[in-house]
């Protein structure tokens, strides 16, 4: 049937004509008697429809029209006086129109053909000898660049593309939307400097350099206008791209916006911060974690060392020589090394002056910025601990004479005195029956001479046994003793003595 509308069409248009057609083209030839009979097809065209044969393209119009469905790709239809086949029959002249060909029955499209139109003339005819549809199976670009759409449109990275050309958005995805609220079609009407994507760039001059070049826009940071109001930090760089023949540009985007509201956040903290530490009543200072060197102090600090921040920070504690001795700088030091916090830990220090302060000192692991860094807090009990003294002193020399005392006083001005008894470490089998009595009598309130007569031994006897109930106990103080033998139940009410009438009663 092919080899007959051969030679029916050489007949009728010349051999001439159909070289004009063949000669130099790879596309698909399909070729149209004006009468709408489908004359002949090349390899090429028979392939890009799936079939082996002209008559399977069909014998006429018609035909090709109902075994195969054609649409745009804007996924409308093709109707029937715009399939090209019939426009070409029409008398239509056109170029590049572009359809998705499906076989009659399938649900998807199998190929995209890019059409042209020609129409042979003779010489001495006014008619059309013949029409030719030439094909371009261009799937497979297509295919790419409905990839290309699929993966721009899903890629969460906010983007848009312009055409190098007069600078116009042609695409733009949900991402760059949803970050900065635009509609699409606002976006697509529009050029890059209707939305400027370079708007406070850092390096602008060198970005609309690039642009106009067609060059790789390198990472910058910029600003972008929002459509309610205000502006976004954004990350932009600019990619160069081919969309068909059309050279465009490709510009990404990285949200800025979370990471400057969290520095701001952190600057306002820090600032915060700054202020109570500077105006805290406590005397403070801060210090580098690695090398204990001193990065700021407050007022109050200044106020108790006489240190001014000029003279101590960019300085490692033991280097002022705050510390009151090599071994507490040394204990405090590792402690921290290790990794632990001080909580009321009991040290002296010294002032600018050579004053001692007597101090509890507490330490906090904190960060600033990306530095580790430790908040050092001091509370001065020099005044405290001076009290505390003066109390103890007057006990201990109420005590010398107790005779007047009652026992609930005594044990009161024994707890007093040591408040938190250690019960740990030597107990009552640790003594002698001797030293037992002698604990006994003190605990009574009896001094040397009253325990000497009691127990009818001498007095250098009775300071012997003392002196050797201080060493075993760890004490070196009456009052001491007796809050270490309260501390275990034992008052002294087993041993008698002659001389009650010394005794006061409870």
């Amino acid at each position: 049937m092919a080899e007959a509308s051969f030679k029916s069409l050489r007949e009728t248009a010349g051999l001439r004509h159909l070289r004009q057609i063949i000669v130099g083209l790879d596309e698909g030839v399909v070729l149209i008697d004006p009468d709408q009979s489908l004359l002949w097809a090349n390899d090429a065209a028979l392939a890009m429809h799936g079939v082996e044969d002209i008559a399977d393209l069909g014998a006429t119009v018609d035909e090709y029209r109902s075994r195969f469905q054609l649409r745009y790709r804007n996924n409308h239809r093709v109707e029937a006086d715009d399939y090209p086949i019939e426009r070409v029959v029409a008398g239509d002249s056109f170029s590049e129109v572009v359809v998705e060909v499906t076989v009659a029955g399938d649900d998807s499209p199998r190929w995209v053909h890019q059409v042209r139109s020609l129409v042979l003339n003779d010489a001495d005819e006014a008619e059309p000898a013949c029409l030719v549809l030439i094909i371009q199976d261009v799937s497979a670009r297509y295919a790419a660049e409905d990839r290309f759409e699929q993966s721009f449109n899903a890629n969460p990275a906010p983007a848009v593309i312009c055409r190098l050309n007069d600078l116009r958005f042609v695409k733009v995805n949900v991402g760059f939307l949803e970050m900065t609220g635009h509609q699409r079609d606002q976006v697509l009407c529009k050029t890059v400097y209707d939305i400027d994507v370079l708007r406070e760039a850092d390096r602008r001059d060198l970005a609309k350099e690039r642009l106009s070049e067609g060059r790789t826009i390198p990472q910058m940071e910029a600003e972008l206008e929002l459509p309610g109001g205000g502006v976004k930090l954004v990350l932009v760089a600019g990619q160069p791209i081919d969309m068909g023949d059309q050279p465009c540009m490709l510009f990404t985007f990285a949200d800025l916006e979370p990471r400057r509201k969290a520095e701001d956040a952190l600057r306002h903290s820090e600032q915060r911060f700054t202020r109570t530490f500077q105006m805290a009543p406590i005397p403070m200072a801060i210090g580098a974690r690695d090398g204990h060197l001193l990065c700021e102090v407050n007022a109050s600090f200044t106020q108790m060392t006489g240190y001014s921040p000029t003279e101590i920070i960019g300085r490692p504690l033991g280097q002022v020589e705050l510390w009151d001795s090599r071994e507490s700088q040394h204990e405090i030091e590792e402690a921290i090394e290790a990794g632990h916090d001080l909580r009321g830990h009991e040290a002296r220090i010294h002032a600018r002056d050579g004053a001692t302060i007597d101090c509890i000192v507490s330490t906090e692991a904190i960060r600033l910025g990306d530095d580790a860094c430790v908040l050092w807090a001091f509370q001065d009990i020099t005044r405290r601990k001076a009290t505390e003294l003066e109390l103890v002193e007057a006990i201990e020399a109420v005590m010398k004479d107790t005779s007047w005392f009652s026992r609930s006083i005594m044990d009161k001005l024994a707890r007093l005195r040591a408040p938190q008894p250690d019960v740990a470490g030597p107990g009552l089998d640790d003594l002698s029956g001797r030293e037992r009595d002698v604990l006994a009598l003190i605990c009574r309130g009896c001094d040397d001479k009253t325990i000497a007569r009691t127990l009818d031994v001498a007095s250098n006897t009775v300071r012997n046994h003392v002196a050797r109930i201080y060493a075993k106990i760890g004490v070196n103080r009456r009052i001491a003793a007796v809050a270490w033998a309260r501390a275990r139940g034992f008052d002294g009410e087993g041993v008698r003595h002659e001389n009650s009438q010394q005794e006061t009663a409870v």
